[in-house]
């Protein structure tokens, strides 16, 4: 069952407002938490841009980077396959300027992902980025 909801874009400033972070955020962890992928990607517009360095191992694709649902869920759809039990816990929710950033654990560690926003409130670019062990032995 999806929690997926259509939230109104804050249109009277490009900040983004915590109603509407926290709305989203919980809403996007929830769909992904229960491995719905057509629920997570109704947070997006058809035509949207995700980076990821997950892109190239999973996806295959050298430059980290797709672009549409079909391609994104064909990614998703791979990467729930090699992590079935796939869950992340929400840690924190900032807010920008026409984005959001998402800082949660998922199955490698932490992760943030920023979220920009069109004018419907749609996601029209998104990166992830995943946490560097800098306790490990070879010291960065």
């Amino acid at each position: 069952m999806s929690t997926s909801i259509n939230m109104p874009y804050p249109v009277t400033t490009p900040i983004v407002s915590t109603d509407f972070a926290l709305s989203f955020a919980h809403s996007w962890i929830e769909d992904w938490n229960q491995h719905d992928i057509d629920a997570v990607l109704s947070h997006y517009t058809d035509d949207f841009e995700l980076t990821s360095p997950l892109i190239l191992s999973i996806a295959g694709e050298s430059s980290g980077v797709l672009q549409g649902k079909a391609n994104v869920r064909a990614y998703w759809k791979k990467g729930l396959a090699q992590i079935p039990d796939l869950h992340f816990e929400l840690k924190e929710v900032l807010t920008g300027v026409d984005c959001i950033t998402l800082y949660y654990q998922g199955h490698r560690g932490m992760v943030t992902e920023v979220l920009w926003f069109n004018e419907t409130g749609k996601v029209k670019k998104a990166w992830a980025c995943y946490a560097i062990n800098i306790t490990r032995q070879d010291k960065l």
